[in-house]
C-alpha cells in the first residue's frame, strides 16, 4: 500500500497522538485529528471538531468504562467528552495502534485503556506497544502476545499515552519506516 492511499484517525494530543501525526506528515498519510470546543492539543493540523451531537454518538456510560478499564470518571464531564472523541478514532481506523502500557489484568494503563477497549469490541486488529516492556504486542484469541506490526489498512487509529518516552516514540517512527518506507 502507498502512503498516500492511507488515512490516520487521531486525537492531535501532545505524546503519542503528536508523534504519529508528525510521522503520518513526514510520510505523506493523510490525517484526521478530532478535536472538540475547549480541548487543547498539540497537533492542529486537519482537525475535526466534533459537535455535541456527534461527541454524542461516542456516549458510554461510566459504568461501562469503569468496569472494563477498572478507573472511575464518573465525575468529570471533560472526560466523558475525550472517550467520546476516543470512540470516533477508533470507529475512523481498521488497525488500530497504541503507544501505552498493559496491566497485568489484560487492560491499558488510563484513558488509553478505553481506546484498547474499543478496539476490542469494535473487533480491529489491535496493537500495543509497551512502553515499560519495550516490545509490541497484538490482541488475538483474548489474550496479549508479541507481533511487530505494521500499518496494512487505508484507515488506522494512532493513540497513546501524553507521557511518550523515547522508546515510544521510536517505535511509532519505526513503525511508518517499516510500512511506508520501502
Amino acid at each position: 500500500m502507498n502512503a498516500s492511499d492511507a488515512t490516520l484517525y487521531s486525537g492531535g494530543a501532545r505524546g503519542a497522538e503528536a508523534v504519529f501525526g508528525e510521522n503520518a506528515a513526514k510520510f505523506g498519510v493523510s490525517e484526521v485529528n478530532y478535536t472538540f470546543d475547549g480541548h487543547h492539543i498539540a497537533r492542529k493540523e486537519h482537525t475535526v471538531t466534533l459537535t455535541d451531537a456527534e461527541l454524542a454518538k461516542g456516549d458510554v456510560t461510566m459504568n461501562e468504562v469503569s468496569s472494563r478499564i477498572g478507573r472511575d470518571y464518573s465525575k468529570s464531564p471533560w472526560m466523558r467528552r475525550i472517550l467520546q472523541s476516543i470512540w470516533h478514532q477508533i470507529n475512523g481506523g481498521f488497525q488500530v495502534f497504541i503507544i501505552g502500557t498493559i496491566n497485568s489484568d489484560g487492560t491499558v494503563k488510563g484513558g488509553t485503556g478505553w481506546a484498547a477497549e474499543l478496539g476490542k469490541m469494535f473487533n480491529r486488529p489491535l496493537y500495543v506497544f509497551d512502553q515499560e516492556k519495550g516490545d509490541w504486542f497484538t490482541w488475538k484469541n483474548d489474550t496479549w502476545s508479541h507481533e511487530i506490526p505494521e500499518i496494512s489498512a487505508r484507515t488506522f487509529c494512532g493513540t497513546g499515552t501524553r507521557n511518550l518516552t523515547e522508546a515510544g516514540e521510536k517505535a511509532i517512527e519505526d513503525l511508518f519506516e517499516r510500512s511506508f518506507g520501502k
